[in-house]
């Protein structure tokens, strides 16, 4: 059998298991799901130095040991994260509004995972799918597909022996693009979840299904005039060196003001930083970008003495990034595109407005709704670039790769970053469990919104109507029960003399202002047939008095503001 066919088949069977698994899921409870998530996620911290040396091993991108760290986020810092939220049943209730939400899953999800971060962005995944109570099917990119592979397993044989339906997760292990695109085409899968690059994406958002996607990151960090420099430039690197650059969010240029370009570029020297002569820079495009103006994968996730060497290029001992100098961004400037490795572009602008105007063309070519690095002192900038930049995660006084995941932020901790509408994403988003459930809504009629049938008349009434309604119906409520007890309203009448009149709620009678004079005979007052909270405060901004009888009805905290206020006035 050819191999594409091979794959579409194997992309059938893994999702009709996974459907099946799903249903009996579905009716778990919420601490057996709980208790399948933990299971997971101590699976795959405990096997994360393993499975760190696989991705490694098999793809040759990034760092050993910055892997592990991955695998430890994706597994135990997203579970501490998820565990507490509410996932099965009704999940919040809103009396006040008649209001009651329930989760329920969506099915099967379609997961694509990237070669770049294969085993963490598994971990994560598959946690928050099955947190929702959704079965999840991975497509492996086919140079990672052996470790992606065995992070399901690790993850499947941990989530069935606590209990999870045979089958719950599902990993193809012959990947294609066919075998793919049946996987997010199939009639039984429910959502896509994808981790890739633009054709990726856009396959995934045109397969006909509900589809989270997410878009590149040409992650511009911003050096303001304010920072302090040393640990700007050591937040800079430390994001850019982490896994040799294989992050979406980490840092591909620094921007920084004339004023301190000369201390931030002596600091960049110091901290590891090799600037590029022009030849250098032309040299090193070359085989960065591929002549389709894609990234070369041979360079991705490399160190950057060995990118150096590749382009012909000698830096000294110790260089941790190559750093190049550009005056502009775009097709001619080919180390101005992401390049997720240990490279930076680098532009001195004259202030800030300059230096903003050079982070939006950056993220123009590439960056979109993804992410953005300022470090700053002032606040008023700072804000200033939240308001106007066209991303969705701005990381202040922080390194870009690490913060916008939500590891030295308090931003959701995800390896899936949506990009919003800017980036051709349905979400802005750091993906959770919640973006994998429904929510069902329970909600009862609100009071005083039903009209009896009227031949001709669909309009709701108007608040001022409705109230008057209510009022009304309160009021003849009040006086046929009078009425049938046989007793005397005046009877009722709360006086200085007789404080505890009905029954006690109005106790306090001689502070709700019956010794307030009346209007005079010329003009009557507007008796209230019922005072609620509201009008005691309406009253009290219009310096006014609200006048009761023995009929009229009163909330509890109608009367104790209106007590407070010396708001209400009884008349007999």
């Amino acid at each position: 059998m050819d191999k594409d066919l091979q794959s579409i088949q194997q992309a059938r069977e893994c999702v009709e298991k996974a459907h099946e698994a799903q249903k009996a899921f579905a009716e778990y409870s919420q601490e057996k799901v709980d208790a399948v998530v933990e299971a997971m996620a101590e699976a795959g911290l405990r096997e994360s130095e393993r499975l760190a040396r696989l991705a490694v091993e098999e793809t040759g991108y990034g760092r050993y040991e910055d892997k592990i760290l991955k695998n430890k986020f994706g597994s135990q810092y997203v579970y501490d994260a998820i565990k507490d939220l509410k996932t099965v049943g009704i999940i919040r209730e809103d009396p006040a509004r008649g209001i009651i939400e329930i989760a329920a899953p969506v099915g099967v999800i379609a997961a694509i995972i990237p070669s770049t971060n294969p085993t963490s962005t598994t971990l994560n995944k598959a946690l928050i799918a099955l947190k929702s109570r959704n079965a999840i099917v991975f497509s492996p990119h086919p140079s990672a597909a052996h470790c992606i592979q065995e992070t399901a397993k690790v993850l499947s044989e941990a989530a069935e022996a606590s209990g999870a339906p045979e089958g719950i997760i599902q990993c193809m292990s012959v990947a294609t693009i066919e075998g793919t695109q049946e996987l997010m085409k199939h009639r039984k899968t429910s959502l896509i979840l994808a981790t890739g690059g633009h054709g990726l994406v856009r396959a995934a958002y045109s397969a006909g299904k509900p589809a989270y996607g997410v878009g590149p990151g040409n992650v511009p960090a911003y050096i303001e005039s304010s920072a302090d420099i040393k640990k700007a430039v050591s937040d800079i690197f430390a994001g850019k060196c982490f896994d040799h650059g294989t992050l979406c969010s980490s840092e591909q240029a620094i921007i920084t003001d004339e004023t301190i370009k000369e201390k931030v570029i002596e600091e960049v020297k110091v901290q590891g930083g090799h600037f590029l002569s022009e030849p250098e820079i032309e040299a090193l495009g070359k085989i960065v970008v591929t002549p389709t103006k894609m990234i070369n994968p041979k360079i991705v996730g490399r160190a950057a003495p060995l990118i150096a060497g590749m382009a012909g290029i000698r830096v000294p001992e110790g260089t941790r990034v190559l750093v190049a100098p550009l005056k502009g961004v775009g097709r001619d400037f080919p180390l101005s595109i992401e390049k997720l490795s240990p490279i930076l572009a680098f532009y001195v602008e004259k202030d800030w407005r300059a230096a903003c105007d050079r982070c939006i063309e950056l993220l123009g070519y590439g960056g979109l709704g993804h992410t953005l690095a300022i470090h700053s002192r002032d606040d008023e900038i700072i804000r200033q670039f939240g308001l106007h930049k066209p991303v969705f995660r701005i990381v202040v006084n922080t390194q870009a790769a690490l913060g916008a995941v939500g590891y030295t932020t308090n931003l959701f901790p995800s390896m899936t970053l949506g990009c919003g509408s800017l980036g051709g994403n349905i979400t802005s988003d750091n993906i959770s469990p919640l973006h994998l459930m429904n929510i069902k809504r329970i909600a009862y009629e609100s009071a005083g919104t039903r009209l009896a049938a009227s031949p001709g008349v669909n309009q709701r009434p108007s608040t001022a109507e409705t109230h008057s309604l209510i009022r009304d119906q309160i009021s003849d409520v009040v006086e046929k029960l009078l009425a049938q007890k046989s007793l005397n309203p005046s009877a009722l009448a709360l006086t200085p003399s007789n404080p505890q009149t009905v029954g006690g709620p109005l106790a306090s009678a001689r502070a709700v202002g019956f010794n307030t004079p009346p209007p005079t005979e010329a003009s009557p007052p507007k008796i209230s047939p019922f005072v609620c909270e509201d009008d005691v405060r309406l009253a009290l901004r219009k310096n006014e008095k609200i006048y009761v009888n023995a009929k009229s009805i009163v909330t509890p905290s109608a009367r104790d503001l209106g007590t407070e206020k010396d708001v209400l006035v009884f008349l007999s």
